[in-house]
């Protein structure tokens, strides 16, 4: 079922590892809601169905938004699609941003789901991520929004980076089981081009980011949190039964959706649309009309692998029968063989058509994938 997505381009500061599209001046952000409000209009057509199961809000820093901007989004959705009743409305939230009035005034929106970036619970990693909060602030703003009632709350952590010994991963993981969160997610630090950590690295003041540390780190991780109930449902996700991420789901699950705001991406199955990543120029193509995004028309080889890529990084893993109905016999018969060396050096697991990632496999899923990937 199709989903909307929100880019909100705006943060307070830039993080030190942050790649993504975003701008710390709110000179424009009048301008901007109402350019989404007018795409959402605009772009309505591109989803074949009008029913919505889930709405997200990401950036950027969505939460530097006032709670009428949001519902204000919400109802325009409202007004061009049908929203379940029972849809997942999630907000990502820096913890700096969730005051108790802010919580508050939350409540009173259609949001039922907190996605809070917490990263760490120490000072000293947190200046060196440069984050806008602080550890006291990422540990109150948890207990502040559960104390209003929200019981669907996801927080982030980020593992694998110089500062983060064993025993401050396993502090943090413990921290976050401590709080009774449903959902948790977990990344290793990457360092993207031209980002700030990317400079300290090459000029020498950070080190580089440690392969083994990560891999440690992920098994750390992944054994404390099966330890104490949680499905590994996807490589950087762990939920209690029947808590996970609608909207996430559906992207690994290859749903569509419309991505409305500068630099989103929308999918509607056959389709891949990106809008440009410039504040001013998304400004001045919606409220001429003519939104500025670029397209790629996905062959059929592009899709099939990736299925392949998405498929492999969940619980649900990746099922051939379903490639032989949706593409043609010869693809599983072709995909099984390729699995075999995977299957007997223990990196992939097989029950019936399912092709599923052992813990091992986890560790390489994004080399897996591309050897697997399918040449038509």
């Amino acid at each position: 079922m199709p989903s909307i997505y929100f880019h909100i381009p705006f943060c307070k500061q830039a993080c030190h590892y942050c790649d993504f599209h975003f701008s710390t001046s709110l000179k424009y952000k009048a301008e901007m809601l109402e350019a989404m409000k007018q795409e959402l209009q605009l772009r309505s057509p591109y989803l074949a169905s009008k029913e919505v199961t889930s709405i997200y809000f990401g950036g950027g820093t969505p939460s530097i938004l006032e709670a009428d901007d949001i519902a204000r989004l919400i109802g325009e959705v409202g007004k061009h699609f049908e929203i379940q009743k029972d849809a997942e409305i999630t907000l990502e939230a820096n913890p700096d941003d969730l005051s108790a009035a802010k919580v508050q005034a939350l409540r009173g929106t259609a949001i039922n789901r907190f996605s809070i970036g917490i990263q760490s619970f120490f000072e000293e990693d947190l200046r060196w991520m440069n984050r806008a909060h602080n550890a006291m602030e990422a540990d109150a703003a948890i207990k502040r929004v559960q104390d209003a009632g929200f019981e669907h709350i996801t927080a982030d952590l980020i593992y694998g980076y110089p500062l983060l010994t064993d025993e401050k991963w396993k502090a943090n993981i413990a921290q976050m089981l401590s709080m009774d969160i449903p959902h948790i997610s977990a990344y290793s630090m990457t360092v993207e081009p031209q980002t700030a950590l990317d400079h300290f690295i090459k000029k020498g003041k950070s080190p580089k980011m440690n392969e083994d540390q990560s891999a440690a780190q992920f098994e750390i991780l992944t054994e404390q949190l099966l330890a104490n109930g949680f499905e590994h449902y996807e490589i950087s996700n762990f939920a209690k039964p029947g808590m996970y991420a609608k909207h996430n789901s559906s992207y690994w699950k290859g749903d569509r959706y419309l991505g409305i705001g500068p630099s989103a991406h929308s999918f509607n199955g056959r389709q891949r649309d990106w809008n440009i990543a410039n504040n001013a120029k998304y400004i001045q193509g919606i409220q001429a009309g003519k939104p500025e995004m670029e397209q790629e028309e996905l062959t059929t080889e592009n899709r099939i692998n990736e299925y392949i890529m998405t498929s492999l990084r969940t619980m649900w893993g990746l099922d051939l029968d379903y490639l032989a109905k949706e593409f043609d016999s010869s693809i599983a018969t072709k995909l099984q063989q390729e699995i075999t060396p995977f299957l007997e050096n223990g990196e992939l697991q097989q029950q019936g058509a399912i092709v599923t990632l052992s813990t091992k496999g986890k560790l390489v899923a994004d080399h897996i994938a591309s050897e697997l990937f399918i040449v038509l």
